[in-house]
Protein backbone atom coordinates (compact mmCIF):
# COMPACT_ATOMS: atom_id res chain seq x y z
CA UNK A 1 0.00 0.00 0.00
CA UNK A 2 1.37 3.41 -0.91
CA UNK A 3 1.88 6.21 1.54
CA UNK A 4 -0.75 8.93 1.95
CA UNK A 5 0.98 12.24 1.53
CA UNK A 6 -0.48 15.49 2.89
CA UNK A 7 -0.25 18.75 1.01
CA UNK A 8 2.44 19.88 3.42
CA UNK A 9 4.63 16.90 2.39
CA UNK A 10 4.78 17.46 -1.38
CA UNK A 11 8.29 17.29 -2.86
CA UNK A 12 7.90 20.83 -4.16
CA UNK A 13 7.48 22.02 -0.57
CA UNK A 14 11.15 21.72 0.41
CA UNK A 15 11.01 25.32 1.52
CA UNK A 16 8.75 24.24 4.35
CA UNK A 17 11.37 22.11 6.18
CA UNK A 18 13.93 24.90 5.81
CA UNK A 19 11.47 27.45 7.17
CA UNK A 20 10.51 25.18 10.10
CA UNK A 21 14.17 24.36 10.77
CA UNK A 22 15.34 27.97 10.95
CA UNK A 23 12.29 29.13 12.89
CA UNK A 24 12.47 26.13 15.22
CA UNK A 25 16.17 26.54 16.01
CA UNK A 26 15.69 30.26 16.71
CA UNK A 27 12.78 29.37 19.01
CA UNK A 28 14.88 26.81 20.91
CA UNK A 29 17.68 29.34 21.30
CA UNK A 30 15.29 32.00 22.52
CA UNK A 31 13.68 29.70 25.09
CA UNK A 32 17.02 28.54 26.50
CA UNK A 33 18.21 32.16 26.71
CA UNK A 34 15.14 33.33 28.69
CA UNK A 35 16.28 32.24 32.17
CA UNK A 36 19.75 33.72 31.68
CA UNK A 37 18.43 37.04 30.39
CA UNK A 38 15.72 37.38 33.04
CA UNK A 39 17.88 36.50 36.04
CA UNK A 40 16.50 35.47 39.44
CA UNK A 41 12.71 35.67 39.85
CA UNK A 42 11.37 38.55 41.94
CA UNK A 43 7.60 38.76 41.97
CA UNK A 44 7.52 42.18 43.61
CA UNK A 45 9.19 43.76 40.58
CA UNK A 46 6.92 42.13 38.02
CA UNK A 47 4.00 44.09 36.50
CA UNK A 48 0.49 42.66 36.73
CA UNK A 49 0.50 41.72 33.03
CA UNK A 50 3.24 39.16 33.77
CA UNK A 51 1.16 37.57 36.53
CA UNK A 52 -1.95 37.70 34.34
CA UNK A 53 -0.35 35.91 31.38
CA UNK A 54 1.40 33.44 33.66
CA UNK A 55 -1.95 32.25 35.01
CA UNK A 56 -2.67 30.68 31.59
CA UNK A 57 0.11 28.12 32.07
CA UNK A 58 -2.11 25.48 33.76
CA UNK A 59 -4.67 25.95 30.98
CA UNK A 60 -2.30 25.62 28.00
CA UNK A 61 0.00 22.86 29.25
CA UNK A 62 -2.58 20.09 28.80
CA UNK A 63 -2.71 20.61 25.03
CA UNK A 64 0.89 19.54 24.19
CA UNK A 65 0.65 16.70 26.72
CA UNK A 66 -2.47 15.37 25.02
CA UNK A 67 -1.13 15.82 21.47
CA UNK A 68 2.22 14.15 22.13
CA UNK A 69 0.53 11.29 23.96
CA UNK A 70 -1.72 10.65 20.94
CA UNK A 71 1.20 10.93 18.50
CA UNK A 72 3.18 8.45 20.58
CA UNK A 73 0.24 6.04 20.58
CA UNK A 74 -0.12 6.42 16.81
CA UNK A 75 3.56 5.67 16.27
CA UNK A 76 3.44 2.62 18.53
CA UNK A 77 0.48 1.27 16.57
CA UNK A 78 2.28 2.02 13.31
CA UNK A 79 5.39 0.11 14.44
CA UNK A 80 3.37 -3.06 14.93
CA UNK A 81 0.98 -2.66 12.04
CA UNK A 82 1.28 -3.43 8.33
CA UNK A 83 -0.65 -0.30 7.54
CA UNK A 84 1.48 2.72 6.82
CA UNK A 85 0.82 5.65 9.10
CA UNK A 86 -0.39 8.91 7.65
CA UNK A 87 2.54 11.28 7.28
CA UNK A 88 1.79 14.87 8.25
CA UNK A 89 3.76 17.48 10.15
CA UNK A 90 0.63 19.37 11.21
CA UNK A 91 -0.20 17.45 14.46
CA UNK A 92 3.33 17.64 15.78
CA UNK A 93 3.58 21.28 14.69
CA UNK A 94 0.51 22.08 16.83
CA UNK A 95 1.96 20.05 19.70
CA UNK A 96 5.35 21.79 19.52
CA UNK A 97 3.79 25.26 19.17
CA UNK A 98 1.51 24.70 22.16
CA UNK A 99 4.50 23.42 24.16
CA UNK A 100 6.35 26.66 23.43
CA UNK A 101 3.33 28.73 24.48
CA UNK A 102 2.98 26.67 27.68
CA UNK A 103 6.67 27.18 28.51
CA UNK A 104 6.48 30.93 27.97
CA UNK A 105 3.38 31.14 30.18
CA UNK A 106 5.09 28.97 32.79
CA UNK A 107 8.16 31.18 32.68
CA UNK A 108 6.00 34.24 33.33
CA UNK A 109 4.22 32.42 36.16
CA UNK A 110 7.59 31.49 37.68
CA UNK A 111 8.78 35.10 37.60
CA UNK A 112 5.41 36.41 38.82
CA UNK A 113 6.33 35.48 42.37
CA UNK A 114 5.95 32.71 44.89
CA UNK A 115 8.61 30.34 43.58
CA UNK A 116 11.80 32.14 44.59
CA UNK A 117 14.46 29.76 45.87
CA UNK A 118 12.44 26.66 45.02
CA UNK A 119 14.59 23.88 43.57
CA UNK A 120 11.50 21.95 42.52
CA UNK A 121 10.13 24.95 40.60
CA UNK A 122 13.49 25.47 38.93
CA UNK A 123 13.66 21.79 37.95
CA UNK A 124 10.13 22.06 36.54
CA UNK A 125 11.09 25.15 34.57
CA UNK A 126 14.12 23.50 32.99
CA UNK A 127 12.14 20.31 32.42
CA UNK A 128 9.51 22.32 30.56
CA UNK A 129 12.16 24.11 28.51
CA UNK A 130 13.75 20.75 27.72
CA UNK A 131 10.43 19.29 26.60
CA UNK A 132 9.51 22.28 24.43
CA UNK A 133 12.97 22.28 22.84
CA UNK A 134 12.79 18.53 22.20
CA UNK A 135 9.27 18.94 20.78
CA UNK A 136 10.45 21.61 18.31
CA UNK A 137 13.47 19.50 17.33
CA UNK A 138 11.20 16.48 16.82
CA UNK A 139 8.95 18.60 14.59
CA UNK A 140 11.97 19.65 12.51
CA UNK A 141 13.08 16.06 12.02
CA UNK A 142 9.51 15.07 11.19
CA UNK A 143 9.37 17.75 8.51
CA UNK A 144 12.48 16.32 6.87
CA UNK A 145 11.10 12.77 7.12
CA UNK A 146 7.98 13.37 5.04
CA UNK A 147 9.43 11.80 1.93
CA UNK A 148 8.09 8.25 1.37
CA UNK A 149 11.59 6.76 1.39
CA UNK A 150 12.80 8.64 4.46
CA UNK A 151 13.63 6.70 7.63
CA UNK A 152 11.53 7.33 10.72
CA UNK A 153 14.02 5.87 13.20
CA UNK A 154 15.62 9.16 14.29
CA UNK A 155 12.23 10.85 14.46
CA UNK A 156 10.87 8.11 16.67
CA UNK A 157 13.89 8.28 18.99
CA UNK A 158 13.32 12.00 19.40
CA UNK A 159 9.58 11.47 19.92
CA UNK A 160 10.15 8.92 22.68
CA UNK A 161 12.74 11.19 24.26
CA UNK A 162 10.38 14.17 24.12
CA UNK A 163 7.63 12.23 25.84
CA UNK A 164 10.11 11.09 28.50
CA UNK A 165 11.15 14.68 29.26
CA UNK A 166 7.46 15.69 29.18
CA UNK A 167 6.68 13.03 31.80
CA UNK A 168 9.48 14.26 34.07
CA UNK A 169 8.40 17.89 33.79
CA UNK A 170 4.74 16.96 34.33
CA UNK A 171 5.61 15.01 37.46
CA UNK A 172 7.47 18.01 38.90
CA UNK A 173 4.54 20.27 38.04
CA UNK A 174 2.07 17.94 39.77
CA UNK A 175 4.38 17.75 42.80
CA UNK A 176 4.40 21.54 43.04
CA UNK A 177 0.63 21.75 42.85
CA UNK A 178 -0.45 18.72 44.85
CA UNK A 179 2.60 17.72 46.87
CA UNK A 180 5.52 15.41 46.21
CA UNK A 181 3.53 12.33 47.21
CA UNK A 182 0.57 13.10 44.95
CA UNK A 183 1.10 10.10 42.65
CA UNK A 184 2.28 7.69 45.32
CA UNK A 185 0.02 8.53 48.26
CA UNK A 186 -2.62 5.94 47.38
CA UNK A 187 -0.42 3.57 45.39
CA UNK A 188 -0.98 -0.15 46.18
CA UNK A 189 1.78 -1.89 48.10
CA UNK A 190 3.22 -3.73 45.02
CA UNK A 191 3.76 -0.40 43.25
CA UNK A 192 5.14 1.20 46.41
CA UNK A 193 7.61 -1.67 46.68
CA UNK A 194 8.82 -1.15 43.10
CA UNK A 195 9.29 2.56 43.84
CA UNK A 196 11.23 1.78 47.00
CA UNK A 197 8.56 3.18 49.34
CA UNK A 198 7.43 1.79 52.67
CA UNK A 199 4.13 -0.14 52.53
CA UNK A 200 1.12 1.76 53.84
CA UNK A 201 0.32 0.81 57.44
CA UNK A 202 -2.87 -1.16 57.89
CA UNK A 203 -5.63 0.44 59.88
CA UNK A 204 -5.11 -1.86 62.81
CA UNK A 205 -1.38 -1.02 62.83
CA UNK A 206 -1.90 2.73 63.11
CA UNK A 207 -0.93 4.05 66.52
CA UNK A 208 -3.98 5.59 68.09
CA UNK A 209 -3.43 8.21 70.75
CA UNK A 210 -5.89 9.87 73.11
CA UNK A 211 -6.13 13.63 72.82
CA UNK A 212 -3.87 14.21 75.83
CA UNK A 213 -1.09 12.26 74.09
CA UNK A 214 -1.43 14.01 70.74
CA UNK A 215 1.56 16.20 69.82
CA UNK A 216 -0.18 19.53 69.38
CA UNK A 217 1.94 20.83 66.51
CA UNK A 218 2.29 17.63 64.48
CA UNK A 219 -1.16 16.15 65.09
CA UNK A 220 -3.35 19.25 65.33
CA UNK A 221 -1.73 22.54 64.26
CA UNK A 222 0.19 21.37 61.18
CA UNK A 223 -2.90 19.66 59.67
CA UNK A 224 -4.71 23.01 60.03
CA UNK A 225 -1.87 24.80 58.23
CA UNK A 226 -1.77 22.08 55.56
CA UNK A 227 -5.46 22.67 54.94
CA UNK A 228 -5.37 26.49 54.84
CA UNK A 229 -1.85 27.66 54.01
CA UNK A 230 0.58 25.08 52.66
CA UNK A 231 -0.83 25.04 49.13
CA UNK A 232 0.86 28.42 48.56
CA UNK A 233 3.67 28.09 51.12
CA UNK A 234 5.55 24.86 50.56
CA UNK A 235 8.55 23.39 48.81
CA UNK A 236 8.24 24.35 45.18
CA UNK A 237 5.88 27.25 45.85
CA UNK A 238 6.66 29.69 48.63
CA UNK A 239 4.86 32.99 48.24
CA UNK A 240 6.66 35.77 50.03
CA UNK A 241 9.54 33.30 50.39
CA UNK A 242 7.59 31.78 53.26
CA UNK A 243 7.17 28.05 53.74
CA UNK A 244 4.69 26.70 56.26
CA UNK A 245 5.09 22.97 55.73
CA UNK A 246 7.54 22.48 58.62
CA UNK A 247 8.03 24.04 62.06
CA UNK A 248 11.56 25.14 61.19
CA UNK A 249 10.28 27.03 58.14
CA UNK A 250 7.57 28.73 60.22
CA UNK A 251 10.21 30.05 62.60
CA UNK A 252 12.55 30.99 59.76
CA UNK A 253 9.77 32.92 58.05
CA UNK A 254 9.93 34.80 54.77
CA UNK A 255 10.31 38.36 53.53
CA UNK A 256 8.36 39.70 56.52
CA UNK A 257 10.33 37.76 59.10
CA UNK A 258 9.22 34.86 61.28
CA UNK A 259 5.70 33.59 60.71
CA UNK A 260 5.13 32.74 64.37
CA UNK A 261 6.17 34.16 67.73
CA UNK A 262 6.19 31.25 70.20
CA UNK A 263 4.49 32.40 73.40
CA UNK A 264 2.42 35.16 71.77
CA UNK A 265 -0.33 34.69 69.23
CA UNK A 266 -0.85 38.46 69.16
CA UNK A 267 2.71 39.05 67.93
CA UNK A 268 2.63 36.22 65.38
CA UNK A 269 2.49 37.42 61.78
CA UNK A 270 0.26 34.59 60.56
CA UNK A 271 -2.39 35.40 63.18
CA UNK A 272 -2.18 39.10 62.30
CA UNK A 273 -2.73 38.31 58.61
CA UNK A 274 -5.57 35.88 59.33
CA UNK A 275 -7.45 38.42 61.46
CA UNK A 276 -7.21 41.26 58.92
CA UNK A 277 -10.52 42.21 57.21
CA UNK A 278 -11.24 39.92 54.27
CA UNK A 279 -11.15 42.83 51.82
CA UNK A 280 -7.64 43.78 52.94
CA UNK A 281 -4.98 42.88 50.35
CA UNK A 282 -2.77 41.47 53.12
CA UNK A 283 -5.50 39.15 54.48
CA UNK A 284 -4.63 35.48 54.42
CA UNK A 285 -5.67 33.16 52.96
CA UNK A 286 -6.14 35.37 49.88
CA UNK A 287 -9.43 36.05 48.17
CA UNK A 288 -10.89 32.92 46.59
CA UNK A 289 -9.32 30.58 49.15
CA UNK A 290 -11.34 29.18 52.09
CA UNK A 291 -10.44 31.07 55.26
CA UNK A 292 -9.77 29.83 58.78
CA UNK A 293 -12.81 28.62 60.67
CA UNK A 294 -13.23 29.85 64.25
CA UNK A 295 -12.21 26.56 65.95
CA UNK A 296 -9.05 26.42 63.81
CA UNK A 297 -8.03 29.94 64.77
CA UNK A 298 -8.87 29.32 68.44
CA UNK A 299 -6.62 26.23 68.52
CA UNK A 300 -3.79 27.95 66.62
CA UNK A 301 -3.78 30.95 69.00
CA UNK A 302 -4.00 28.65 72.03
CA UNK A 303 -0.95 26.68 70.89
CA UNK A 304 1.06 29.85 70.27
CA UNK A 305 0.06 31.43 73.60
CA UNK A 306 1.00 28.20 75.35
CA UNK A 307 4.54 28.49 73.99
CA UNK A 308 4.29 27.21 70.41
CA UNK A 309 6.41 24.18 71.28
CA UNK A 310 6.71 21.65 68.41
CA UNK A 311 7.11 18.66 70.74
CA UNK A 312 4.64 19.12 73.60
CA UNK A 313 1.47 17.06 73.83
CA UNK A 314 -1.99 18.45 74.51
CA UNK A 315 -1.85 17.00 78.01
CA UNK A 316 1.25 19.10 78.76
CA UNK A 317 -0.57 22.33 77.92
CA UNK A 318 -3.56 24.00 79.57
CA UNK A 319 -6.24 21.88 77.89
CA UNK A 320 -9.44 23.66 78.87
CA UNK A 321 -12.98 22.57 78.03
CA UNK A 322 -13.14 25.37 75.46
CA UNK A 323 -10.07 24.06 73.66
CA UNK A 324 -11.32 20.48 73.85
CA UNK A 325 -14.57 21.62 72.23
CA UNK A 326 -12.67 23.53 69.52
CA UNK A 327 -10.43 20.54 68.74
CA UNK A 328 -13.52 18.33 68.60
CA UNK A 329 -14.87 20.48 65.76
CA UNK A 330 -11.75 20.15 63.63
CA UNK A 331 -11.46 17.94 60.58
CA UNK A 332 -7.85 16.81 60.86
CA UNK A 333 -7.84 13.56 58.94
CA UNK A 334 -6.78 10.15 60.15
CA UNK A 335 -5.03 11.02 63.43
CA UNK A 336 -8.05 12.29 65.32
CA UNK A 337 -10.45 10.13 63.32
CA UNK A 338 -8.59 7.05 64.48
CA UNK A 339 -8.64 8.40 68.03
CA UNK A 340 -12.38 8.81 67.77
CA UNK A 341 -12.70 5.25 66.45
CA UNK A 342 -10.73 3.97 69.41
CA UNK A 343 -12.89 5.93 71.82
CA UNK A 344 -16.05 4.48 70.28
CA UNK A 345 -14.68 0.95 70.35
CA UNK A 346 -13.47 1.30 73.93
CA UNK A 347 -16.90 2.64 74.91
CA UNK A 348 -18.67 -0.55 73.86
CA UNK A 349 -20.22 -2.34 76.87
CA UNK A 350 -18.05 -5.10 78.28
CA UNK A 351 -19.42 -8.55 79.03
CA UNK A 352 -19.11 -7.80 82.76
CA UNK A 353 -21.14 -4.62 82.41
CA UNK A 354 -23.84 -6.40 80.42
CA UNK A 355 -24.03 -9.09 83.08
CA UNK A 356 -24.26 -6.51 85.88
CA UNK A 357 -27.05 -4.60 84.12
CA UNK A 358 -28.96 -7.82 83.51
CA UNK A 359 -28.66 -8.77 87.20
CA UNK A 360 -29.79 -5.35 88.42
CA UNK A 361 -32.71 -5.48 86.02
CA UNK A 362 -34.44 -7.91 88.35
CA UNK A 363 -34.56 -5.28 91.15
CA UNK A 364 -35.14 -2.31 88.85
CA UNK A 365 -37.43 -3.68 86.12
CA UNK A 366 -37.31 -1.45 83.09
CA UNK A 367 -35.36 1.16 85.04
CA UNK A 368 -31.76 0.54 83.92
CA UNK A 369 -31.04 0.40 80.17
CA UNK A 370 -28.22 1.06 77.70
CA UNK A 371 -28.49 4.34 75.84
CA UNK A 372 -27.90 2.42 72.58
CA UNK A 373 -26.56 -0.96 71.46
CA UNK A 374 -23.20 0.50 70.53
CA UNK A 375 -22.38 2.31 73.78
CA UNK A 376 -21.70 1.57 77.42
CA UNK A 377 -23.69 4.64 78.48
CA UNK A 378 -26.63 3.90 80.78
CA UNK A 379 -29.89 5.65 81.56
CA UNK A 380 -31.90 5.13 84.73
CA UNK A 381 -35.46 6.00 85.68
CA UNK A 382 -37.15 5.29 89.01
CA UNK A 383 -40.55 6.65 88.00
CA UNK A 384 -42.23 3.25 88.08
CA UNK A 385 -40.96 2.64 91.62
CA UNK A 386 -41.98 6.04 92.98
CA UNK A 387 -41.69 6.21 96.78
CA UNK A 388 -40.37 2.65 96.97
CA UNK A 389 -37.05 3.89 95.62
CA UNK A 390 -35.03 5.14 98.60
CA UNK A 391 -31.37 5.80 99.37
CA UNK A 392 -30.66 2.22 100.41
CA UNK A 393 -32.10 0.76 97.22
CA UNK A 394 -30.47 3.35 94.96
CA UNK A 395 -27.08 2.54 96.53
CA UNK A 396 -27.26 -0.89 94.87
CA UNK A 397 -26.59 0.89 91.58
CA UNK A 398 -23.23 2.24 92.76
CA UNK A 399 -21.15 0.01 90.45
CA UNK A 400 -22.92 1.24 87.30
CA UNK A 401 -23.44 4.91 88.23
CA UNK A 402 -20.15 5.93 86.46
CA UNK A 403 -21.76 4.85 83.17
CA UNK A 404 -24.94 6.87 83.64
CA UNK A 405 -25.70 9.76 81.29
CA UNK A 406 -29.35 10.34 82.30
CA UNK A 407 -31.04 9.82 85.68
CA UNK A 408 -34.71 10.38 86.55
CA UNK A 409 -35.48 10.20 90.28
CA UNK A 410 -38.68 12.25 90.15
CA UNK A 411 -41.19 11.66 92.99
CA UNK A 412 -38.99 9.03 94.67
CA UNK A 413 -37.85 8.90 98.30
CA UNK A 414 -34.20 9.64 97.62
CA UNK A 415 -32.35 12.33 99.57
CA UNK A 416 -29.08 14.22 99.31
CA UNK A 417 -27.27 10.96 100.15
CA UNK A 418 -28.30 9.40 96.81
CA UNK A 419 -27.40 12.52 94.85
CA UNK A 420 -23.92 12.41 96.38
CA UNK A 421 -23.40 9.07 94.60
CA UNK A 422 -23.88 10.80 91.25
CA UNK A 423 -20.50 12.50 91.69
CA UNK A 424 -19.01 9.36 90.13
CA UNK A 425 -20.96 9.92 86.86
CA UNK A 426 -18.73 12.40 84.95
CA UNK A 427 -20.74 12.09 81.72
CA UNK A 428 -24.14 12.76 83.25
CA UNK A 429 -26.10 15.05 80.92
CA UNK A 430 -29.60 15.02 82.40
CA UNK A 431 -30.93 14.64 85.93
CA UNK A 432 -34.52 14.95 87.16
CA UNK A 433 -35.02 15.44 90.89
CA UNK A 434 -38.50 16.96 90.92
CA UNK A 435 -40.70 16.39 94.00
CA UNK A 436 -37.91 14.83 96.06
CA UNK A 437 -36.54 15.76 99.48
CA UNK A 438 -33.22 17.05 98.19
CA UNK A 439 -31.77 20.34 99.48
CA UNK A 440 -29.03 22.78 98.62
CA UNK A 441 -26.50 20.14 99.66
CA UNK A 442 -27.19 18.24 96.43
CA UNK A 443 -26.20 21.33 94.42
CA UNK A 444 -22.58 20.86 95.54
CA UNK A 445 -22.61 17.48 93.78
CA UNK A 446 -24.34 18.74 90.62
CA UNK A 447 -21.90 21.65 90.33
CA UNK A 448 -19.10 19.10 89.78
CA UNK A 449 -20.82 17.45 86.80
CA UNK A 450 -19.66 19.80 84.06
CA UNK A 451 -21.43 17.94 81.23
CA UNK A 452 -24.91 18.48 82.69
CA UNK A 453 -27.27 20.00 80.15
CA UNK A 454 -30.65 19.66 81.85
CA UNK A 455 -31.59 19.77 85.57
CA UNK A 456 -35.13 19.52 86.93
CA UNK A 457 -35.59 20.79 90.52
CA UNK A 458 -39.36 21.32 90.39
CA UNK A 459 -41.03 21.10 93.80
CA UNK A 460 -37.81 20.72 95.81
CA UNK A 461 -36.42 22.62 98.80
CA UNK A 462 -33.59 24.22 96.83
CA UNK A 463 -32.96 27.90 97.62
CA UNK A 464 -31.01 30.83 96.16
CA UNK A 465 -27.80 29.68 97.85
CA UNK A 466 -27.95 26.29 96.15
CA UNK A 467 -28.94 27.51 92.69
CA UNK A 468 -26.03 29.96 92.56
CA UNK A 469 -23.65 26.99 92.61
CA UNK A 470 -25.02 25.81 89.24
CA UNK A 471 -23.36 28.79 87.53
CA UNK A 472 -20.25 26.56 87.39
CA UNK A 473 -21.94 24.33 84.76
CA UNK A 474 -20.74 25.55 81.32
CA UNK A 475 -23.03 23.23 79.30
CA UNK A 476 -26.25 23.76 81.25
CA UNK A 477 -29.02 24.58 78.78
CA UNK A 478 -32.26 24.04 80.71
CA UNK A 479 -33.15 24.40 84.41
CA UNK A 480 -36.59 23.80 85.96
CA UNK A 481 -37.24 25.81 89.15
CA UNK A 482 -41.03 25.81 89.31
CA UNK A 483 -42.44 25.75 92.83
CA UNK A 484 -39.11 26.24 94.61
CA UNK A 485 -37.89 28.89 97.04
CA UNK A 486 -35.58 30.41 94.44
CA UNK A 487 -36.18 34.15 94.05
CA UNK A 488 -36.31 36.21 90.81
CA UNK A 489 -33.14 38.01 91.91
CA UNK A 490 -31.21 34.74 92.09
CA UNK A 491 -32.60 33.70 88.70
CA UNK A 492 -31.48 37.01 87.17
CA UNK A 493 -28.00 36.56 88.63
CA UNK A 494 -27.80 33.02 87.24
CA UNK A 495 -28.89 34.27 83.80
CA UNK A 496 -26.03 36.76 83.83
CA UNK A 497 -23.57 33.96 84.49
CA UNK A 498 -25.17 31.63 81.91
CA UNK A 499 -26.81 33.80 79.20
CA UNK A 500 -27.78 30.80 77.05
CA UNK A 501 -29.53 29.02 79.92
CA UNK A 502 -33.30 28.56 79.69
CA UNK A 503 -34.88 28.74 83.16
CA UNK A 504 -38.44 27.43 83.56
CA UNK A 505 -40.27 28.89 86.53
CA UNK A 506 -43.88 28.09 85.60
CA UNK A 507 -44.69 31.75 85.04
Amino acid sequence: MSHEIDLDSRPAGKALPWFLTITGLLTIGGMIAMPFLAGEPDGEKMPDIVRFLGRFHPVVLHLPIGIFSLILLQELLGMFSREKTRRSVLPIFIGAASAVVAVIAGFLLYHGGGYEGSELAEDHLWGGLGFASAAVLTMIVKAWSLAPTASLAFYRVLLFGSVGVMTYASHNGASMTHGTDYLTKYAPDPIRKVLGLEPKPKKEEIEVKPLEDQIVYADIVQPILNKRCVECHKEGKSKGRLRMDTYEMLVKGGKEGAAIEPGSAEDSNIVYRIELPEDDEEHMPPEGKPGFEEPELVVLKWWLDEGGDPAKTAGELNLTDEIRAAIGKLDLGITLIETAIKEVVSDLPSDDLRATVAKLGAEFPGGLTFESQSTANLTFTGVSMRKNLNDELFAKLTSVIPNMVAVDLSATSVTDASIALLASAPNLRMVRLSETEITDASMDTLAQLTKLESVNLYGTKVTDAGVKKLSALPNLKRLYLWQTAVTPEAIAELKKALPELEIVTGV
